[in-house]
């Protein structure tokens, strides 16, 4: 008989945007506050900002299940789309719609038939690169909502439910080493987590500090210097 090496495949992991994994925090308080009132949005307009990962697209989801809204995605927005049987609409990454005419079009109907539109991007309306002025003023109007940079606590229970959702093990001190280390992003965490569910399923077993200083290292070094009350983890 002839052995056979098997080895361990990684399985994609797509993320859920149900209510209840989304991660409640200071940072995001006012953009979940506005979500709750959309009967008082100026001109039945809102716009969510932020960096990548901070749950812009998460709470458009969620805003989007309760109000049975359209979804379009703003780098696909090259033609102005049929919304005249949506109840509601929501834009993800509305600063990279490609066609100036397509948003233009689209605010305009959206207001013509009282339609609440929500919009996702990284930085706020009144930046965005356009070129047709009637846009810019439209955009300039827009109440824009920021999410702040997630805070210590939402970091820490991110990154222990980015674990989870993998299935990966670690000691609390291996956490708390990473969270010192990593930089202070959504997107930098999850980016953490799947290096380390890589190293996991080809080590054959949970985190430890080795493979945990080794995603560190992959990902461009530490962000703070060791702590001396923790040398087991040095």
């Amino acid at each position: 008989m002839t052995a056979t090496n098997q080895y361990p495949l990684p399985f994609i992991h797509r993320p859920t945007h149900a209510a209840a994994d989304f991660i409640a925090a200071p940072s995001n308080d006012a953009a979940r506050a506005w979500l709750d009132r959309t009967t008082e949005w100026p001109d039945h307009r809102l716009a969510l900002w932020g960096d990548p990962g901070v749950g812009k697209t998460h709470l458009l989801h969620l805003w989007a299940a309760r109000h049975n809204a359209l979804w379009l995605a703003g780098p696909a927005l090259h033609d102005p789309p049929d919304i005249s049987a949506a109840p509601a609409i929501t834009l993800d990454d509305a600063d990279a719609v490609p066609a100036d005419t397509a948003l233009l079009h689209l605010l305009n109907t959206a207001r013509d038939l009282r339609l609440p539109i929500l919009l996702a991007a990284r930085t706020p309306p009144a930046r965005w690169s356009v070129r047709l002025p009637d846009l810019a003023s439209r955009l300039r109007a827009i109440t824009a909502v920021p999410i702040d940079p997630p805070e210590d606590s939402l970091l820490h229970a991110l990154l222990t439910r980015l674990l989870a959702d993998r299935q990966i093990g670690t000691d609390q001190a291996v956490l708390d080493w990473l969270l010192l280390r990593l930089p202070r992003s959504a997107a930098a965490l999850r980016e953490a987590a799947d290096r380390l569910d890589r190293a996991s399923l080809a080590a054959g077993g949970k985190i430890n500090r080795k493979i945990a200083v080794s995603v560190v290292a992959d990902m461009g070094g530490a962000t703070q210097n060791p702590s001396p009350a923790d040398p087991s983890l040095l």
